[in-house]
């Protein structure tokens, strides 16, 4: 689900100092000079740096698969499947892609912009007569390639909440886009949309009558010889060698179960193996060809490769990369230059896995890793092994990437702090709790039921049943929330009950805080 859209990873917020050769580089202009071919490569010696790193993040298993000039020259997995358990990671270990699926989407778009059947500029509601976003001119107006493009005016991962652990079809999540408001301008702004790649999903039924799930098993995962590889993880009960989701919780690594994310799939929920993702690295390389068979064209690769919207390299990202000139992002795939080079990558987030898949066109090299934890390993060992390739200076990309984790640690300690010392103590709610008791409600997300449990309030959204959680006050009419179920992306928060002008109950605000789900956004209005 959540990736970025170049290899740098979205918690790198500031640049590090540089060591003096890339100051020079960057005082001369920002790139290093290319060389004509890739260099050779010691690839003992990425082995050791990718195993090394791994320990420095003290990540439980990955694996790691490198192509160059349509041969295989890596692949090899790292440290266990599961914590506490003695099952290793190996090439063939299955792992969840997440949002490198979204270019799996697009390249099935794109089959059918070969076959005549649709066209990039197609209107979205010509095959989606239900879809609406917050605006009648976005209705009718957006086009499928700015689905592919996340330039719908919707903020990044707005609405996210629709979809995750719902019971709600892929056709109701996007129903219920319409009432999602705009962070930004149609077409000038960019905003990472799992719904949108959704509704580009959405299409390929409207389309060929198939699901996009049966579509990308039959076009590319059974030709391409990706026999393992699954696009919900309910088939997870059918393969073995099959990585555990880890996260942190109260600053200890834990496992998580797989959590169901076929809600989302055209934009999320692809599981394979660095084995079998080498296959989908070489038909990308060969700009659709492979084995003597047409996935797509070389005119729909140059199409997905080329920018739609771009990205200001900020100070920070020149310090840190000064080869970099620009960035950007195509139709499922985010685009930059580095070393002199166009690279082409995605990143992936899912439940406790990180994935990044890069591809430099120019040399005929691809990189995937996958991870059954949350770091940004993936993407420190995706710029040691461009270095590598490119002739760079073999900066420890790990360590600095390790240094920013930190500083995002203390960053979010700090604010945790700052939240704790702001309760204000000695209050007592307003009300006797059963006046908060009710079922609370918007079109946005639907219902959620406040009840009185034992003495104390439990806060139930329905459409997750996973979102139960246990309210304990904090101060005035606001009230700690207490999850019951465990999630690696977020931990207790706060649910605020707004009184109208004569005390009584009339909505409940939820924040819980973190990077990727945005409860602020939901509307609970007290039903009568």
């Amino acid at each position: 689900m959540r990736g970025s859209v170049t290899v740098v990873h979205r918690s790198v917020k500031k640049g590090v100092r540089c060591n003096l050769l890339r100051l020079v580089v960057l005082l001369l202009g920002g790139m290093l000079p290319a060389a004509s071919a890739a260099q050779e490569v010691d690839i003992a010696a990425l082995d050791r740096y990718f195993a090394s790193s791994g320990r420095a993040w003290q990540v439980p298993g990955f694996a790691v698969a490198i192509v160059k000039n349509d041969s295989v020259v890596f692949a090899r997995g790292y440290g266990l499947r599961e914590l506490g358990k003695p099952d290793v990671v190996d090439e063939h270990t299955l792992f969840a892609i997440a949002s490198n699926s979204k270019a799996f989407t697009a390249a099935a778009l794109a089959r059918l912009v070969d076959a005549g059947r649709i066209a990039w500029n197609d209107r979205v509601t010509d095959y989606l007569s239900y879809f609406q976003l917050y605006s009648p001119y976005v209705t009718a107006e957006i086009r499928i390639r700015d689905l592919l493009s996340h330039r719908s005016g919707l903020g990044t991962y707005s609405g996210d909440l629709l979809w995750y652990g719902t019971s709600y079809t892929r056709e109701e999540v996007l129903r219920r886009a319409r009432y999602l408001e705009p962070a930004g301008s149609f077409r000038a702004d960019y905003g990472y949309s799992n719904l949108m790649f959704l509704a580009a999903g959405e299409i390929i039924p409207a389309v060929t009558g198939r699901t996009w799930d049966e579509y990308i098993e039959t076009e590319f995962f059974e030709p391409l010889g990706m026999v393992r590889s699954v696009t919900s993880a309910d088939s997870l009960a059918n393969r073995a060698n099959v990585a555990t989701p880890h996260g942190e919780k109260n600053g200890r690594l834990q496992a998580f179960p797989w959590y169901r994310w076929d809600g989302v799939g055209p934009a999320a929920s692809i599981i394979s193996s660095v084995s079998e993702m080498t296959r989908w690295l070489r038909l990308q390389l060969h700009k659709g060809t492979r084995d003597g068979r047409t996935y797509f064209s070389e005119e729909a690769s140059r199409t997905m490769w080329t920018p739609h919207l771009s990205f200001a390299v900020s100070k920070q990202a020149e310090e840190r990369y000064p080869s970099t000139h620009f960035r950007g992002y195509g139709l499922g795939w985010g685009l930059m230059d580095y070393l002199g080079r166009k690279v082409v990558s995605h990143g992936g987030a899912y439940d406790g896995m990180y994935s990044r898949v890069v591809l430099v066109p120019e040399e005929n090299i691809g990189m995937v890793v996958l991870t059954n934890s949350m770091t940004s390993l993936p993407t420190a060992l995706a710029y040691r092994t461009l270095d590598a390739y490119l002739g760079g200076v073999e900066s420890d990309w790990s360590e600095i990437f390790l240094q920013d984790a930190e500083r995002d640690r203390q960053r979010w300690a700090a604010r945790w702090e700052a939240w704790d010392r702001g309760r204000v103590p000695n209050t007592k709610p307003s009300l006797p709790l059963d006046r908060y008791t009710g079922t609370y409600g918007g079109p946005l997300y639907g219902d959620a039921v406040v009840e009185l449990d034992e003495g104390r309030l439990v806060l139930r959204l329905l459409p997750n049943p996973d979102l139960t959680g246990d309210l304990t006050h904090w101060h005035h009419d606001t009230f700690q929330v207490t999850w019951r179920h465990e999630f690696p992306w977020f931990g207790r928060g706060w649910v605020q009950f707004v009184m109208d002008r004569t005390g009584d109950v009339v909505a409940m605000k939820i924040d819980v805080p973190n990077e990727d789900f945005w409860f602020t956004e939901l509307e609970f209005g007290k039903r009568p």
